[in-house]
């Protein structure tokens, strides 16, 4: 049977973010040990890393969503992954941790040049009430590098014999490879949407833009879904905690393996939901597992429990990941998407940055290794997935439709 949403572009983007998330998730797991391991550096340095790599990901998304607008999108896209491609060959290179968060800093760079109009293409490339499903699928393929990533680490630890080092140059050949394939994306010409009546919204004929061409909907969506991020901080302090439980290096990595097989399997069936179902009601239920997973992980010790709970984090982006990008699709017109994704990833992203510093912070000077910031998080996700479940249109002020 013939499906509309799946078109050529969404399949090459799909297969670009999964070369590029096989090497993203090939390197990251192993960077708690790099950081903390190798080079020697206290847990508050692996939260600056990874809270630093999260804001500049925020700004460029910003600017780079703005500008792609009113210009082509796929030289964004192109360019963000040569960046990405660059970043991982800096962090191989590290012999100090300042190069990593160098290193890191220009992955997350490219990231964010990359991302709004890498999602804005998506989006102008199947029909509207297919945004669950397109950012779904979108979602799933990049979580299956991020399970082909790490299984690729380990056995270059295997055949390499732990070096290290040396496993994360492999990261750079899938890395180029994804930069390769977006010359084949096709980018069409721009056509007025149909969806949605701009009458209202059209500035006066003064050539200055009087007012944010962002509606209400858009911003009331934002404010919540960025207030939430603030208790989502950076995954590699999560891999440092199971480490710090007492597993191997092994372990870590099929822990994470674990969660990104979740995480591949739910978003596609989320997405799905999400088209038929109130977005607020699939973005709450991902929150809900988000804090189950984190609780669990401060309250246990060394047991299969923290298997468990990593799989069961792995529902957490696959119910809001993709749902989050396709919820903000459907509030603003193609003429300003990028602008839209590139304002909600850029706060997102600041979001996780203050994250990153306050549970770093907290992990370091702290009790306990890490339950105090995961019992915060874990404890406040609850309360949000209550409120968006229970609540969902009352919350954000969104009409049915729109959710």
């Amino acid at each position: 049977m013939r499906r509309p949403w799946l078109t050529r572009n969404l399949l090459l983007l799909t297969l670009v973010s999964l070369t590029q998330d096989a090497a993203s998730e090939l390197l990251y797991p192993l960077l708690p040990l790099l950081i903390t391991g190798v080079l020697a550096a206290p847990p508050v340095v692996l939260g600056v890393v990874e809270g630093c790599a999260e804001a500049a990901a925020g700004i460029s998304k910003y600017v780079a969503g703005r500008w792609s607008d009113g210009r082509a999108r796929k030289p964004f896209v192109t360019t963000g992954y040569a960046m990405a491609a660059l970043g991982k060959v800096i962090v191989a290179a590290s012999f100090v941790w300042p190069m990593v968060l160098v290193g890191r800093v220009v992955d997350r760079l490219g990231k964010g040049v990359r991302s709004a109009p890498r999602d804005a293409l998506i989006a102008a490339s199947v029909p509207r009430e297919d945004y669950g499903r397109a950012f779904g699928f979108h979602r799933t393929g990049d979580t299956l590098g991020a399970v082909i990533g790490p299984l690729i680490a380990l056995a270059g630890l295997a055949a390499l014999d732990g070096n290290l080092r040396a496993v994360l140059w492999w990261a750079v050949v899938p890395a180029v490879l994804s930069t390769l394939l977006t010359f084949f994306v096709v980018e069409n010409r721009r056509q007025p949407d149909p969806f949605v009546d701009l009458t209202d919204e059209a500035p006066p004929l003064t050539g200055k833009v009087t007012r944010s061409p962002l509606p209400p909907e858009f911003w009331r969506v934002t404010v919540v879904l960025v207030a939430i991020a603030v208790v989502n901080f950076p995954d590699a302090l999560l891999l440092l905690r199971i480490s710090d439980l007492g597993f191997t290096t092994t372990q870590v990595v099929l822990a994470y393996v674990l969660y990104n097989l979740v995480y591949t399997l739910g978003s596609y069936p989320a997405g799905a939901l999400s088209d038929r179902l109130p977005r607020p009601l699939i973005y709450g239920i991902g929150l809900l597992a988000f804090a189950a997973a984190y609780a669990g992980l401060a309250l246990i010790g060394h047991s299969g429990w923290a298997f468990v709970l990593m799989g069961f984090y792995g529902l957490f982006p696959a119910f809001t990941d993709g749902v989050g990008k396709a919820w903000i699709s459907t509030l603003v017109t193609d003429e300003h998407r990028g602008r839209a994704q590139g304002v909600f990833q850029s706060l997102s992203n600041g979001a996780v940055f203050l994250a990153g510093l306050w549970a770093g912070l907290s992990w370091t000077l702290g009790p306990g290794g890490g339950v105090v910031p995961l019992l915060v998080s874990g404890m406040l996700a609850a309360v949000a997935g209550a409120v968006l479940v229970m609540g969902r249109h009352r919350v954000t002020g969104i009409p049915v439709a729109l959710a």
